[in-house]
């Protein structure tokens, strides 16, 4: 009796100690969920959020124009697609080499995808994995109750897969268009074409390939090792507390302990109670006790299993979102102020301000010219015509009358056009112009002189706002030519 009273008591001051420990904790699963939210609102807010007309992300290829942070810029204007590219891949490198793939556990469609499906339609809403905890195992298809689910699951996620797609397409075509499109589907079955592959690709990826693709298709992961280094943050166990439980060197490490009685023979201040709680709870199948792995997604459900675990305890978990430096060699603290990562940031930071300073400048107007087939005419008198192709585009979203100028030089004057002339919004359209000149500009024997000239061309209803200077050149013949 006394036994069982004792017993009691220890019992009670474990739980005591456990629920201390644990006191406050807040698993990484739930601010993976909050994550989760966040980039889910984003991604659905971004297409529909406008300024003064224009999207803060859009790059229409119907329209053949780019919308950053409400500018609309003109496909001839697509100087700032590298500097997007610069910043897509350097951010990438930078946050890969500060938390590893951070990008896969928290904010990758395909990772809350799967959680959407597997976490929250299959477990939450139809209790079809409810009584598995073990994330590698399937529930059993030989029941018609769980037939009848997984059917049902795969509907619901065939509705929410349509409206990713959906989503995912908001970016290229403006939803405006989009929903206007989709009221006439036989005359843009491309777009209907491109949604239902999207689509169904989501469905065959979430529901069927699962996990697979982030292991064997996915790039991303096998990147990862060239910029991982000892002072990147990861999910990483701790052998020397826990224990050694696989020997050798990476993929080739094979598991020596399957029992914790095995581990304290070997180890006898080994923590680990080999209760495989980080191993079942893994999405992508690993054992995380075998070291850096490519499959590794850094969702941190192995930090949370054993933290609880530990926690029962009143002991810090064994694996830690941390670096190999601080908890598999135990050298110190983590550097997050690195060499590297100071290098990746400065180039990021210079990228985008250099993004901002173009983007900036945007004109609201465009103008290429070209020569016309003739170099020059001489007509009677001494006058020598030049002829070029003005083609104009107005970029701004209303109707504007355009004309230009020539700036330095009042011995060339404009033959043709003779008047402004309007161009609707987003419309382009070619002038033929005719410049020409009464005056001697050269007096050259042997060859034709080029003279430069700056054209400066304007809308006559905002000249302040839009306006451009383009450089070109006016041939004057040599001298025996010359007809006075």
């Amino acid at each position: 009796m006394e036994t069982t009273i004792e017993e009691q008591c220890l019992s009670e001051k474990k739980k005591n100690k456990s629920k201390e420990y644990l006191k406050g904790w807040v698993p990484y699963r739930i601010k993976r969920y909050w994550a989760y939210v966040a980039a889910t609102v984003v991604a659905l807010a971004v297409p529909w959020i406008t300024i003064n007309g224009n999207h803060m992300f859009l790059l229409s290829f119907d329209q053949k124009k780019l919308h950053l942070a409400g500018i609309a810029f003109d496909m001839q204007e697509l100087y700032l697609m590298p500097f997007l590219l610069m910043l897509l891949f350097l951010g990438i490198f930078a946050v890969t080499a500060v938390g590893g793939r951070a990008w896969c556990g928290w904010a990758c469609p395909q990772t809350i995808f799967r959680v959407i499906y597997r976490d929250g339609i299959e477990t939450k809403l139809l209790g079809l994995r409810k009584k598995i905890k073990n994330k590698q195992k399937d529930p059993d298809m030989s029941k018609l109750e769980n037939k009848v689910k997984s059917v049902i699951a795969i509907l619901l996620w065939s509705v929410l897969a349509f409206v990713a797609a959906a989503n995912f397409l908001w970016f290229f075509v403006p939803p405006e268009d989009f929903f206007s499109y989709l009221s006439n589907p036989t005359e843009h079955m491309v777009l209907v074409g491109i949604l239902v592959s999207t689509a169904l690709f989501i469905i065959l990826d979430v529901v069927f390939i699962k996990e697979n693709f982030c292991v064997y298709i996915c790039p991303y992961s096998r990147v990862q090792s060239v910029l991982y280094d000892d002072d990147t943050i990861m999910a990483v166990y701790d052998p020397i507390r826990g224990g050694d439980i696989y020997e050798g060197h990476g993929y080739e490490r094979e598991k020596k302990f399957n029992s914790q009685k095995e581990l304290l023979k070997v180890d006898s201040t080994a923590e680990c109670n080999t209760c495989e709680s980080c191993v079942t709870v893994c999405p992508t199948h690993i054992d995380i006790r075998k070291g850096l792995q490519l499959e590794c997604i850094n969702c941190l459900e192995c930090v949370d299993a054993c933290t609880s675990v530990m926690g029962a305890l009143g002991k810090p978990s064994l694996v830690q979102w941390s670096s190999e430096k601080e908890t598999l060699h135990h050298a110190g603290k983590t550097n997050y102020f690195r060499g590297k990562v100071i290098a990746y940031f400065a180039v990021l930071m210079i990228v985008l301000v250099a993004l901002f300073v173009m983007g900036s400048k945007k004109e609201h107007m465009l103008l290429n010219i070209n020569k016309g087939q003739r170099l020059y005419k001489v007509l009677d008198n001494g006058v020598v015509q030049n002829d070029y192709i003005f083609m104009f585009a107005n970029t701004d979203r209303k109707e504007h009358t355009y004309y230009f100028e020539i700036v330095g030089n009042d011995k060339i004057t404009i033959k043709r056009p003779a008047e402004p002339f309007k161009l609707g919004a987003g419309q382009k359209k070619k002038k033929v112009v005719i410049l020409e000149t009464k005056e001697q500009l050269a007096n050259n024997a042997r060859k034709d002189v080029p003279i430069p000239i700056l054209i400066r061309a304007y809308a006559t209803d905002d000249k302040e706002k839009i306006v451009i200077d383009r450089e070109m050149v006016f041939f004057y013949p040599r001298s025996d030519l010359v007809k006075k």
